[in-house]
């Protein structure tokens, strides 16, 4: 993958800036692929369903409201998603165990961390539109991210 910058130089048309409010947790500092999204609010019953199937190198793009009151992806659930195959996760709320998630080959970018885990009611929405940060994410849009930004395509980018 090249970098975000020079896809959006090579595609200034075809790219949907991210606005940049996520921090890069993942051992995996460049990551993309087809969108897959989440929808839940303090409940990551859907996260946990969604990375135990095959990723297929896909992106996961969490919309957790934005919560700073709890983590929706610990090191358990990243794991999974490693072995699994998925290419990153976005989470557009906080993540918990860095220092594990750090070490494994799957890129994770997040608000921020908090170390209280989600309750577990199976409450959210899977492959629906999400918007947050500026930008309207699709099921099967592209997802490009890196320590230079996040961009998202709704083709995907060659380069």
């Amino acid at each position: 993958m090249h970098s975000t910058p020079d896809l959006c130089d090579q595609y200034p048309h075809l790219v949907r800036v991210v606005e940049p409010i996520f921090s890069n947790y993942g051992g995996r500092e460049r990551f993309w692929g087809p969108i897959v999204t989440v929808k839940c609010f303090e409940d990551n019953s859907k996260v946990k369903k969604l990375l135990g199937t095959p990723g297929l190198g896909r992106v996961l793009v969490v919309d957790a409201g934005g919560s700073m009151r709890r983590a929706c992806l610990g090191d358990m659930l990243a794991e999974q998603g490693v072995a699994n195959g998925w290419s990153g996760i976005l989470m557009y709320g906080c993540i918990r165990d860095v220092d594990d998630i750090m070490a494994l080959d799957i890129g994770v970018q997040a608000l921020g961390v908090h170390p209280i885990k989600t309750d577990k009611k199976d409450i959210g929405e899977i492959d629906v539109a999400v918007t947050f940060a500026g930008v309207t994410f699709n099921p099967g849009d592209y997802c490009y991210a890196d320590n230079n930004g996040i961009i998202v395509s709704s083709q995907p980018l060659e380069g």
